[in-house]
């Protein structure tokens, strides 16, 4: 990120003395302010490129880490308690504590190193990848009742987290991450109408409800045929 701020400062500093000195020279010259301004343009437009690619690869490398925290600190019991019914542990769970802990020191380089559109490009990104990172990730595991309650404590220390990104798309994403999480807490007979105000999260509910560790034994794939179809 660093480097993205240098390459920034420098294109600034050229922009400006072009601007401010080139640009006044050329005038004169028939055609040669026309040709240096496309010139110019092009050599912005490369550099912008660069940085939009290290960005990219920064971003690449900050998931490749979150999800190696995700596979070695998440434990299969932390959503799928065996004393399930006892007073639950509100508390994160250690694997979003280490991923929450670790972006932090990545958004704090963001906010130092980066500026502007950069900044809310690699946020917006970040954010958009972490979302489905965390998907693809609670998609291996099983949940009981109290776990869904752990699982909307991991939820809501995410969101409060990505608030930060100043990005609303991103909030909403994360918004909807929590209401999903309820199938795991509600009755079976209750499946049905908790989406009802809400069709556009009912894709993500549906491979959720798969994940309950009573999908099978309750039946619940008969039970709520009507519901997606």
């Amino acid at each position: 990120m660093l480097s993205v701020q240098r390459c920034g400062s420098s294109v600034a500093i050229l922009q400006q003395y072009f601007v401010n000195s080139l640009s006044r020279l050329l005038l004169p010259v028939d055609g040669a302010h026309a040709a240096s301004s496309e010139e110019m343009a092009t050599a912005m437009s490369r550099a912008e490129n660069v940085a939009c690619k290290g960005l990219q690869q920064c971003i690449e490398t900050v998931m490749a880490e979150v999800e190696r925290l995700l596979s070695t600190e998440q434990k299969a019991t932390d959503y799928r308690s065996p004393d399930d019914g006892i007073i639950p542990d509100h508390r994160p769970t250690s694997a979003c504590a280490c991923v929450v802990a670790y972006l932090s020191r990545v958004l704090e380089s963001a906010f130092t190193g980066l500026e502007g559109l950069n900044k809310q490009a690699f946020l917006t990104e970040l954010g958009n990848r972490l979302h489905k990172a965390l998907l693809n990730h609670w998609q291996k595991l099983t949940f009981n009742p109290s776990g869904g309650l752990r699982l909307k404590r991991d939820i809501t220390e995410y969101g409060e987290f990505v608030r930060s990104f100043n990005a609303p798309q991103i909030d909403e994403k994360f918004e909807q991450l929590g209401i999903i999480a309820n199938v795991f807490i509600v009755a079976p007979e209750s499946l049905g109408p908790l989406f009802e105000g809400t069709p556009s999260i009912k894709k993500d509910a549906q491979r959720f409800i798969q994940l309950r560790d009573d999908y099978k034994s309750a039946k619940l794939a008969s039970r709520l045929s009507s519901l997606w179809n």
